[in-house]
């Protein structure tokens, strides 16, 4: 009599598997094309939901949107000191899906007096903020315009060993100023601009899939037996 193994064959037969889908998803995209901002915020994305602000320690700062890397708009502002920043969120959907390996990418320029250093920090819950990796800084010479996209000022960041961002209800994100000199080497002017583009915030995304009733799998599994028994019956 050949053996057969109940457990695995109603799992085939019923075609339940371990596996789900991943799929890496843009949570979150500011192209600043429909927001155009002119003010310190905030603004909701192009793509997905989320929010976008500024601050300045100044109340002198101005914001506007000239061109962007390839497009009409972007988001800029002047008037920069030490610990000022822009800042990106997206609220997660914890109910009916997991996150894992957050990354982000965005375009960020500035003029010859705007402040040429920043670094990245991350928040779980919009109060504390810590720094990720090394400061970077800015390319030089480098200007905007709406005709010409992907030039030598893309940014990205690869967030996936911090496993706090996967469980939060709302991940945040600033880009600092972290020094006093400008991006041609001089102090960093009062009129020296800085501007962002196209930020995007992605991860990868894995529906939760239920786990049927009962009752339900009972059946299930019972109907798997009785269709297992009778082709066993007819050999």
């Amino acid at each position: 009599m050949k053996r057969i193994c109940v457990p695995i064959l109603i799992l085939t037969a019923l075609g339940l598997s371990c596996a789900s889908a991943q799929t890496v998803t843009n949570l979150a995209d500011w192209t600043f094309e429909t927001s155009v901002p002119a003010s310190a915020g905030p603004f909701n994305p192009e793509i997905g939901s989320g929010s976008a602000s500024g601050s300045h320690a100044s109340g002198s700062a101005v914001y506007s949107n000239p061109a962007g890397d390839g497009s009409s708009h972007s988001f800029s502002s002047n008037f920069w000191g030490v610990n000022d920043y822009y800042q990106f969120s997206t609220t997660l959907d914890l109910a009916d899906f997991t996150y894992s390996s957050f990354t982000l990418s965005y375009d960020q320029n500035g003029s010859s007096t705007g402040p040429g250093t920043f670094y990245l920090a991350y928040s779980t819950d919009g109060t504390t903020y810590i720094k990720f990796g090394s400061d970077y800084t800015l390319t030089s010479g480098i200007t905007w315009n709406a005709g010409t996209p992907g030039q030598a000022t893309i940014e990205s960041d690869d967030l996936s060993s911090i496993a706090a961002l996967d469980t939060a209800s709302t991940v945040y994100f600033r880009l600092v100023d972290d020094s006093s000199t400008a991006i041609n080497g001089s102090g960093v002017g009062t009129s020296g601009s800085d501007r962002v583009d196209n930020f995007s915030i992605s991860a990868t995304v894995v529906p939760i899939t239920p786990s049927p009733e009962p009752t339900t799998l009972a059946f299930a599994l019972l109907g798997g037996v009785a269709g297992i028994l009778a082709l066993q019956r007819r050999k």
